[in-house]
C-alpha cells in the first residue's frame, strides 16, 4: 500500500461505482452522506496516498462507498498555514457531517472554524495539552480520534540511537519551532533517557531550510554526534533536506516516521501510519450513525513499527546489532 500508482489512487478516492462491492453502493433513494478530509500534506505524495487508501479501505469495510452512498470533499495544504486556514474554512462551508483531520495543525485550524461539525483526528498530538479535548476518556466538544504517539515513545528514540551507534555522546533533537506542548513533551522524555545514558542534548529548531542546514552543519563539527528527528509537520516538510544532511555529515539519526527510512534514513520507530488512518474510519462510521464525538474516547496507537535501513548503516560505518535486527519489523537492504 505504501507504493500506489496515482491513477489507482484517484480511482480509489473518487471512484467509478464498479470498483466497489455491490453491497456498498447506495441503493436507489438511499441518502448520500457527506464528509470532509483536511490534510497538511501533498495529494501526490506516496505517503499521503497510502494514508488515504487506508482510510478508504476502512470505510469500504463498513459499507461506505465514495461516489455511492458517500461524498467526500478533500483539501490538501502542504506546509502552508495560510492555505490551511483557507482550506479549513472552505471545507466547513460545504457543511460535511464529519471531518477527518490529518497530521499537523489541521485539528487546531478546524476548531478555529467550527465547534459544531464533528472532527476525527487521525494523528493528534497531545490533544489535552493543546486544548482540543477535555480528556482522553471524555473528549467533550466536537473533537475525538486517535493520538499519534505516547510521550514514552520519545525516550525509545534515544535508546535506539545509543544501541545502533553506541559512541554517540552528543544528540541534536530536530523539533517544532517554539514551544508547542507536543514538542515539550517529546523533549522532556528524550532528556530523561539521555541523562541516564550520559548523552548531551542540543535542540535544533526546524524553521526554514537555510537555518536547518546551518544548525546541523555547525552541530556536526564536533565528534560523536547523532540526531533524533521528533514528531512534527515541519520535519516532514523538510524531509529530503534532513536526510541529505544526515548522510553528508555522517550523523546516525533516528526518525519518528517510516517515510524517512524508506527514503534513505537510518532507523525509525513509530506507529503504523496505515493503521492510524484505517481506525478513524470506524469513528466516522459511528458518528454518521448518530454517536456523539464528545463521548468517543481518544485512543492511542495499537501497533508500532521498527524499520532499519542497512544500506544507510553501512554507508555510516555502523554495524547494526543482531539483537536489534531481530526486533525489526522491516529491514531495508
Amino acid at each position: 500500500m505504501s507504493v500506489m500508482k496515482r491513477r489507482d489512487f484517484i480511482a480509489l478516492l473518487g471512484g467509478a461505482p464498479a470498483a466497489w462491492p455491490l453491497a456498498a453502493r447506495a441503493q436507489q433513494g438511499e441518502r448520500v452522506r457527506r464528509i470532509g478530509v483536511l490534510m497538511n500534506t501533498g495529494a501526490d505524495e506516496p505517503e499521503s496516498q497510502a494514508r488515504l487508501a487506508a482510510f478508504m479501505q476502512g470505510l469500504q469495510e463498513l459499507g461506505w462507498a465514495a461516489g455511492g452512498n458517500l461524498r467526500i470533499d478533500y483539501r490538501w495544504s502542504p506546509g502552508d498555514l495560510a492555505r490551511l486556514r483557507k482550506d479549513a474554512a472552505e471545507l466547513v462551508a460545504l457543511r460535511p457531517e464529519v471531518i477527518l483531520a490529518g497530521v499537523g495543525a489541521t485539528t487546531q485550524t478546524l476548531q478555529q472554524v467550527t465547534r459544531t461539525i464533528p472532527i476525527v483526528m487521525a494523528q493528534g498530538i497531545d490533544p489535552v495539552g493543546n486544548g482540543f479535548v477535555d480528556s482522553l476518556a471524555q473528549p467533550g466538544g466536537n473533537t475525538t480520534g486517535f493520538i499519534q504517539f505516547e510521550y514514552s515513545l520519545a525516550g525509545k528514540w534515544m535508546e535506539l540511537l545509543k544501541e545502533v551507534a553506541p559512541g554517540t555522546t552528543r544528540v541534536g533533537v530536530l523539533r517544532e519551532p517554539g514551544t508547542p506542548s507536543g514538542a515539550v513533551g517529546q523533549w522532556t522524555m528524550i532528556q530523561a533517557v539521555a541523562q541516564s545514558l550520559g548523552a548531551e542534548l542540543k535542540p535544533i529548531e526546524l524553521r526554514d531550510a537555510n537555518e536547518i542546514e546551518r544548525a546541523v552543519t555547525a552541530f556536526a563539527r564536533s565528534p560523536n554526534a547523532g540526531l533524533i528527528v521528533a514528531v512534527s509537520a515541519a520535519s516532514l516538510t523538510h524531509r529530503e533536506l534532513i536526510i541529505t544532511l544526515a548522510a553528508r555529515h555522517r550523523l546516525p539519526t533516528v526518525y519518528a516516521y517510516r517515510v524517512f527510512v524508506t527514503h534513505g534514513g537510518l532507523i525509525t520507530y513509530g506507529p503504523d501510519i496505515a493503521s492510524q488512518y484505517r481506525r478513524p474510519a470506524g469513528y466516522v462510521d459511528r458518528i454518521l450513525k448518530g454517536e456523539n464525538p464528545a463521548e468517543l474516547p481518544v485512543q492511542a496507537p495499537t501497533k508500532y513499527e521498527l524499520v532499519i535501513n542497512l544500506k544507510t548503516a553501512k554507508a555510516l560505518g555502523l554495524t547494526v546489532p543482531e539483537t536489534l535486527l531481530a526486533r525489526a519489523d522491516e529491514v531495508i537492504e
